[in-house]
C-alpha cells in the first residue's frame, strides 16, 4: 500500500493517490472504508479512474465513497458531506487524494462543519 499513509486519528487516514493494485492490501490493512477525494483525470491517464477503484474496493468487501474536491476550492458542501461519511461509514477510514495533504484539509473542514 502507498507508503505516505498516515493517520489522523484513531479511526481514519489519509495517503496519496492509490491504484486498483492497492486496495487488497487497504483491505488487509483492516480497513472498512475507502474515500476518493481525488477527481477523475486530474492525474491524466495515469490515475486509476473512480469507478475501477470502486470496484477493487468493493470485491475486497470495502465501503466505498466517491467525493471529490479541488485543492484550493474545498466548498462547505463538500465539508459537510465529509462529515456525513465520517458519522456514516464503517470505520476505520482509509481516505486519499494526489497526496493526502487534500484529504487532510477535507477532513479539518469537516471537523469545523455543522
Amino acid at each position: 500500500m502507498n507508503a505516505s499513509t498516515r493517520y489522523l486519528n484513531a479511526t481514519l487516514a489519509v495517503a496519496g493517490q492509490l491504484t486498483v493494485d492497492d486496495i487488497p492490501g487497504v483491505a488487509a490493512q483492516g480497513f472498512a472504508t475507502l474515500i476518493n477525494n481525488r477527481p477523475d483525470g486530474e492525474g491524466g491517464s495515469a490515475q486509476a479512474l473512480s469507478r475501477d477503484i470502486e470496484q477493487a474496493a468493493r470485491a475486497a468487501g470495502l465501503h466505498y465513497v466517491y467525493l471529490p474536491v479541488i485543492a484550493g476550492a474545498i466548498t462547505p458542501a463538500q465539508a459537510l458531506a465529509m462529515r456525513e461519511a465520517l458519522a456514516t461509514a464503517p470505520a476505520p477510514v482509509l481516505a486519499f487524494c494526489r497526496s493526502g495533504t487534500r484529504s487532510a484539509q477535507l477532513y479539518a473542514l469537516a471537523q469545523a462543519a455543522g
